[in-house]
């Protein structure tokens, strides 16, 4: 059964950037689509950024041009590196990973994220 390790949340001033990783166990990594949603108090979870097996990319509206996922299959890792954070980007971050034909998710412990104006 794959499991996420994430890390790299943290406090940061409005502008500034952070780097969120997030490790799999398991072999099945570089056939998986990854990613990562967030959650902010009161808010609905909301969608960040994905990356296919194939490294396509795709993100959210708030975050394009900003936020830039990545992935390194021999370390089983994908990288959410975040600049030009804003006080609107504080929330806990999730990670996930799935097939790429299914809706079966596997989601990392969450860290937070917090950008102070």
């Amino acid at each position: 059964q794959v499991q996420l390790v994430e890390s790299g949340g943290g406090l940061v001033q409005a502008g500034g950037s952070l780097r969120l990783s997030c490790t799999a166990s398991g072999s099945i990594f570089r056939f998986n689509a990854m990613g990562w949603y967030r959650q902010a108090p009161g808010k609905q979870r909301e969608r960040v950024a994905a990356i296919s097996p194939a490294d396509t990319t795709n993100y959210a509206p708030s975050v394009e041009g900003r936020f830039t996922i990545s992935r390194d299959n021999a370390k089983n890792t994908a990288f959410l590196q975040m600049n030009s954070l804003e006080p609107e980007d504080t929330a806990v971050y999730y990670c996930y990973t799935k097939p790429v034909a299914q809706d079966q998710y596997t989601w990392g412990q969450g860290t937070q994220v917090t950008v102070s104006s």
